[in-house]
């Protein structure tokens, strides 16, 4: 069994196996990285960092790429508005 920490994403902790992406774990909590200008909600497309559809707010810093970046303890994630 992988061991696993506790990540707040859009208010709300889940518990994220070590080794998984922010971008996979906000798949998994069922949240958008970003929304779009409309208003859409919007996830990883590519997963290489290429076409920055993953950026979201991972602590306090705006426009992060989700995919590029590892889960790590107590870690606070937002959608980006």
């Amino acid at each position: 069994m992988r061991e696993t920490f506790p990540v707040t994403i859009n208010g709300a902790t889940r518990q994220i196996a070590r080794g998984t992406t922010v971008a996979v774990a906000m798949l998994l909590a069922e949240q958008p990285c970003r929304l779009s200008v409309s208003g859409e909600p919007r996830g990883a497309l590519c997963g290489m960092g290429i076409c920055f559809e993953c950026r979201a707010v991972v602590n306090g810093i705006p426009h992060r790429r989700t995919c590029q970046i590892l889960c790590e303890q107590d870690m606070t994630v937002e959608t980006n508005r």
